[in-house]
């Protein structure tokens, strides 16, 4: 049966959950993991996010029952990785310049989600589970066919223009502009386009799997809460034909034949699944009194390695909100970032950038690279009047890493690369006086 039109997303709430789901009645064994036989006639198979020894808080995993062991394919040749790059890159360049990049076009042959991925730049290696991968991607066409999964880390998506509707292994998550969806490592999953022609921006997590940031002083409450973050209820495909899947493992794709849909998990049980979250949700903290808060602020999700605080990627948005703080530059201020920043836009505009940083468009700023407002952001902050303020009708996010991000040939040659960038500073004149 083709379920590509039947197939709806539904979701349980929480965040890494024990969660317990199935398609069919009674198909999730009763008691033990792995019966001499199981319901249905299902193979039980074991799907681990972490180390079988990891501390029980940390440790991720799920059961699965389905139509086929995982086993079950074609031998994987290598195939043409098109644009997609990972580190450590031979080509490209690490440079301490300021970067700006105005959003992609969505090619007019047909191209899925794979196939239209671009990597801008990246860090650390993927056979040391260390360092992120930068992705815009632009497409026009699902995979119908065609299954993915990815070896080599997690895939944080940000969609910017079109719903992405992921069919995995799990389930079905759908997410929109102003959403996230989180596939972890190793989950199948097929790409659909409900809206058509569609970009956003995929972060590949090399690192330790993404979790809620620990919330210190602020208590319980605020940022994101556990419960807005939404994983599938079990789903399954039951189709058979000539299909590929494709892995991407060792920092390249590979490709087999398949017999059978490899989304025929009719139930599954643990605490690995994808999610979804609607950024609109998060609970914005911020200045009541004077200056600016930090933007660790507006953490969403974050990726720890080594010392406490130190991320090898923090998911960081800057959604609607209040601004009320008194005799204080509102906009970020000028600063040179220990760790670096890649920054998109997923619709509006950035207060500290509201000419020439676009939807779809992206910056970087790597460690150590002064940058903050622009000429007329800064005279805008330094004139206007302070009332309160609200920001609306704006989500620019940030990937931020403490590994500094080396560019691809791609990300460093592209032609939508804005060479004059470093103009939007040059304007800034000296005002000293001497006086207080």
């Amino acid at each position: 049966m083709d379920t590509r039109t039947t197939i709806k997303p539904e979701y349980q709430s929480g965040f890494g959950n024990e969660f317990a789901t199935e398609a069919l009645p009674g198909a999730l064994p009763k008691g033990q993991n792995s019966p001499q036989n199981t319901p249905y006639g299902l193979y039980a198979e074991l799907i681990s996010g972490t180390a079988f020894t990891q501390p029980r808080n940390d440790n991720l995993r799920s059961w699965m029952y389905r139509l086929r062991p995982s086993v079950q394919h074609g031998k994987f040749r290598p195939i043409d990785s098109g644009m997609w790059r990972t580190p450590t890159f031979d080509e490209g360049v690490l440079t301490p310049q300021q970067m700006r990049w105005d959003p992609p076009h969505i090619p007019e042959n047909k191209t899925d989600l794979i196939a239209g991925m671009q990597t801008i730049g990246g860090n650390g290696d993927v056979n040391s589970q260390i360092g992120i991968g930068i992705n815009i991607y632009c497409a026009n066409t699902s995979m119908l066919d065609r299954y993915f999964y990815n070896a080599d880390g997690e895939m944080l998506l940000v969609p910017q223009q079109g719903r992405v509707r992921l069919m995995t292994e799990m389930g079905v998550v759908e997410a929109a502009p102003n959403e996230i969806a989180v596939i972890p490592r190793g989950v199948k999953f097929r790409a659909e386009l409900p809206d058509g022609p569609s970009r956003g921006y995929v972060c590949e997590n090399y690192g330790a799997p993404l979790r809620l940031p620990d919330l210190g002083p602020i208590g319980s409450n605020g940022l994101a809460n556990a419960r807005d973050f939404l994983s599938p209820v079990a789903a399954f495909e039951d189709r058979e034909g000539n299909f590929q899947l494709i892995a991407k493992f060792g920092g390249r794709l590979w490709a087999c034949d398949i017999g059978h849909s490899p989304l025929d998990t009719v139930a599954w049980h643990g605490t690995l699944s994808p999610y979804k979250y609607d950024l609109s949700n998060f609970m914005v903290i911020g200045s009541v009194s004077f200056d600016h808060p930090d933007p660790s602020i507006f953490t969403v999700l974050t990726s720890p390695s080594g010392p406490a605080g130190l991320a090898n990627i923090d998911f960081v948005i800057f959604p609607p909100r209040w601004i009320v703080a008194e005799n204080t530059f509102r906009p970020p201020w000028y600063h040179r970032n220990f760790m670096s920043e890649f920054m998109g836009l997923v619709h509006g505009r950035y207060d500290a950038k509201e000419e020439g940083f676009m939807p779809g468009g992206a910056s970087l700023h790597n460690m150590h690279s002064g940058h903050g407002p622009d000429l007329v952001a800064y005279e805008k902050a330094t004139k206007s009047d302070l009332k309160p303020t609200h920001l609306n009708d704006t989500m620019a996010f940030m990937f931020e890493t403490r590994y500094p991000i080396k560019l691809t040939n791609w990300g460093a040659n592209s032609p939508y690369i804005q060479s004059n960038y470093h103009d939007c500073w040059q304007g800034l004149e000296k005002n000293f006086t001497g006086k207080k």
